[in-house]
């Protein structure tokens, strides 16, 4: 399979393998007017097997939902055919609208327009609390 390189834009590489769809979904990536390559079960000598997610075109990501799902994940931009910046995220001290407050008694479950906002309140555990109610958010593992 061959899969061009992109002049200018986005590449998220170093996602677990089976994880490119759930990012995808995350980061609203269907609603883009621009070319979006998923890459599954790649090789690499680092994972044995990774996905990839390219996207053609300039755009902002969303940097916070990155660092929150899996902070490991590489994110690569490219200018003019050429890497101009690399990383990786880090986790975010709050996000809003990506964790649902579990807790029936919270405002944001009685409440329609408030919105879902934790705070990191571990770093080492990746712990986020609801600032409304405190209450733990089940982080999946991806």
């Amino acid at each position: 399979m061959h899969i061009d390189s992109i002049v200018d834009g986005v590449v998220i590489d170093h996602i677990p393998a089976g994880g490119a769809m759930e990012l995808y979904r995350y980061l609203g990536l269907d609603k883009l007017q621009c070319q979006v390559a998923l890459i599954k079960n790649a090789s690499s000598r680092k994972m044995k097997r990774k996905d990839i997610i390219k996207i053609s075109g300039n755009i902002d990501i969303n940097l916070d939902i990155l660092g929150y799902i899996n902070p490991g994940i590489t994110i690569n931009y490219i200018q003019d055919s050429k890497l101009i910046h690399k990383f990786q995220p880090t986790l975010p001290k709050r996000i809003t609208g990506v964790i649902r407050c579990k807790n029936p008694r919270c405002i944001t479950t009685i409440e329609r327009d408030v919105p879902h906002v934790f705070k990191l309140t571990d770093a080492r555990n990746a712990v986020y609390r609801c600032i409304y109610c405190e209450t733990r958010a089940k982080r999946e593992p991806f």
